[in-house]
């Protein structure tokens, strides 16, 4: 296993809450990435695993007692940690969410690796048999309630869910992730971008460079109904690309022209990171979501003949 060299703290406002928060990561010396809710008086582990994500709501990822002791939008952190190979922190919080910071994982990543990292190579999870997951596996398994609103969202915004989240053995010795999305938005449209991480230098300096100041984005006019809801009330124009009504341009400026697919990418390596190893195998994720990123790891890890862990 691997951790950091000594704490590392941020501050910034959580997407949703909007509320201050303070975090600070410490060194921890067995595997393992644990949250703390420090705000909450009593001490307790909250595992960064895929079998303890509470929520998704196919807009971030939480991990913990939805009802009591958890912490949301833990993806770009994570991805920020897989990419440097941390599998060993404890992380204290004083409030629900991780800080957004920009709205990607770079911030995290420049700062991992201006501390440094001591320790071996994480477990390494090979994937043994194809599994995929489908946007109507998660739909079917919501509350009413929350199938009522996700189809609310869709209407409103114009999109079709008919994506799926694939995991597939490869011959390499890796994490290939090729994502795919489409978007009725014109500045959106058909997008699709691949990267491949197998621990190297070489990896993690492209993901640097190409990858991780992809931001999340949203439609402007999605907003109001987003914080009527509870979300976004942290989002602005230095933490969202912010998509206009006309769906043609965005309000804020882009790094790259597909920006939005390279932070599907962003997303889709935080979440596997939640599987306690780097995953050996193909990711093919089109329309993807944290659910469906959540899902496919649950039916990876729920028959032994899919994997094999391999700790060296």
């Amino acid at each position: 296993m691997a951790t950091f060299k000594e704490d590392i703290e941020f501050c910034g406002v959580g997407i949703h809450k909007g509320a201050p928060v303070r975090m600070v990561i410490h060194p921890r010396l067995i595997r393992g990435i644990v949250f703390n809710r420090v705000d909450l008086g009593k001490k307790i582990d909250i595992s960064a695993l895929y079998s303890n994500v509470g929520e998704t709501k196919f807009r971030n990822t939480t991990i913990g007692d939805m009802d009591g002791q958890c912490v949301q939008t833990i993806e770009h952190l994570m991805a920020a940690l897989m990419i440097v190979g941390v599998d060993g922190a404890v992380i204290e919080i004083d409030g629900p969410e991780v800080p957004i910071l920009d709205g990607s994982a770079y911030q995290f990543l420049e700062k991992f690796l201006e501390v440094g990292v001591v320790g071996v190579k994480p477990r390494r999870i090979v994937v043994k048999r194809p599994v995929v997951v489908y946007s109507r596996e998660v739909k079917k398994n919501l509350p009413v309630f929350e199938r009522l609103k996700f189809w609310f969202l869709n209407k409103l915004s114009g999109r079709k869910t008919d994506g799926f989240v694939s995991l597939s053995p490869n011959d390499g010795n890796g994490l290939k992730v090729s994502a795919t999305l489409e978007y009725p938005e014109k500045i959106i449209g058909s997008q699709s971008f691949s990267y491949f991480f197998d621990g190297s230098k070489k990896s993690r300096d492209v993901f640097l460079k190409d990858v991780a100041r992809a931001r999340t984005f949203g439609k402007f006019s999605e907003w109001d109904y987003l914080k009527k809801h509870g979300m976004a009330h942290g989002a602005n124009e230095t933490n969202v690309i912010a998509v206009n009504k006309t769906g043609d341009g965005v309000l804020n400026g882009l790094f790259w022209h597909d920006e939005f697919v390279r932070h599907k990418v962003v997303d889709a390596v935080g979440d596997m990171w939640t599987s306690g190893g780097i995953i050996i195998g193909d990711l093919v994720s089109f329309k993807g979501s944290h659910a469906l990123n959540n899902l496919v790891l649950r039916k990876l890890f729920s028959d032994p003949a899919n994997y094999e862990i391999v700790e060296k």
